[in-house]
């Protein structure tokens, strides 16, 4: 029995795991924490990490910190995601995690945060199912692409569409017009067409939607009020239920939006991006719905390195 503490600081969101594990699985989730810190805001234009970004990491951490100390984990990492390997000064702020909090840090490649989502979203399912998979993580920068069957990956990517990138790219009016809205949607589709082969889109039989997009979208269906993980995890979307969302969201201004029951305000600036993004990839793989899924790259970080 092993106990990890696994901080995932991505581009919109930083997230704290503490597990713990007995032969490379997950027995208990002991913390589970996510707090909205931006940290991309800009890259894309600017290509670094802004400093009043950073500060919102570091001011989460300290946080963290403290409940990590508390359970006393056996080992303590940081991933970091696009935000960070995509950002010219991203080496030293993954150096300032490790000296002000003790955080081993990685900085993942594209390739390592495609498996350990995949990893982590399919952790609990039966590894003879042979399914075709596709594992969906939509980021705040990038989103992950990982198609496999049991436990086995056969084709991962990961694409520069995020709802971060994304809504810097094209939502310009509060809300967005259904022009900037068609924008966003033929970017993100030639973005996924291009990174994903035809023939592997086609075989794919069942889709796993993982993280912060994914999540709200089920809790904003179900009108989750508080948040509730174990209605979230293994919900289904369905393309009708999709494209309702997405108007829903789009119609009304950011200040509206906020105040959506089961939607955490802090996602009201990037979740109609998320849900055109989601809606893109069901339309070019041909799903009519999704699971919803808790288990993400955190969970695979914690298998990996715990």
């Amino acid at each position: 029995m092993s106990r990890v503490a696994v901080v995932d600081i991505g581009t919109n969101s930083t997230r704290l795991l503490v597990a713990e594990l007995a032969g490379g699985r997950v027995t208990d989730e002991l913390e589970r924490r996510s707090t909205v810190t931006r940290l991309g805001a800009g890259v894309d234009a600017d290509g670094r990490l802004a400093d009043e970004s950073m500060e919102r990491v570091f001011a989460t951490l300290e946080e963290y910190r403290e409940a990590i100390e508390q359970y006393g984990a056996d080992r303590v990492v940081a991933v970091m995601t696009s935000a960070v390997r995509d950002a010219a000064n991203g080496p030293q702020f993954a150096d300032a995690v490790e000296s002000r909090f003790g955080l081993e840090p990685h900085i993942l490649a594209g390739d390592d945060e495609a498996r350990l989502t995949f990893l982590g979203a399919m952790s609990e399912r039966d590894p003879d199912d042979r399914t075709r998979t596709l594992v969906i993580d939509i980021g705040g920068g990038s989103t992950e692409l990982v198609i496999g069957d049991g436990h086995e990956m056969r084709f991962h990517v990961s694409t520069q569409a995020g709802v971060v990138r994304q809504t810097e790219r094209h939502l310009h009016s509060d809300p967005p017009s259904p022009d900037q809205l068609d924008a966003l949607c033929a970017d993100v589709r030639e973005i996924i067409a291009a990174a994903v082969p035809s023939e592997d889109r086609a075989e794919v039989g069942h889709a796993i939607a993982v993280a912060g997009t994914a999540t709200q979208l089920a809790a904003i269906a179900q009108a989750l009020e508080p948040y509730d993980p174990e209605r979230v995890q293994g919900y289904l979307i369905g393309a009708e239920e999709r494209d309702r969302l997405l108007a829903q969201l789009a119609a009304v201004p950011l200040e509206q939006r906020c105040e959506t029951p089961g939607l955490d305000p802090a996602r009201a600036p990037t979740i109609v991006a998320g849900a055109a993004i989601l809606g893109v990839v069901m339309d070019l793989f041909g799903l009519d719905q999704v699971e919803v899924s808790e288990h993400d790259i955190l969970r695979g970080a914690a298998m990996e390195f715990g």
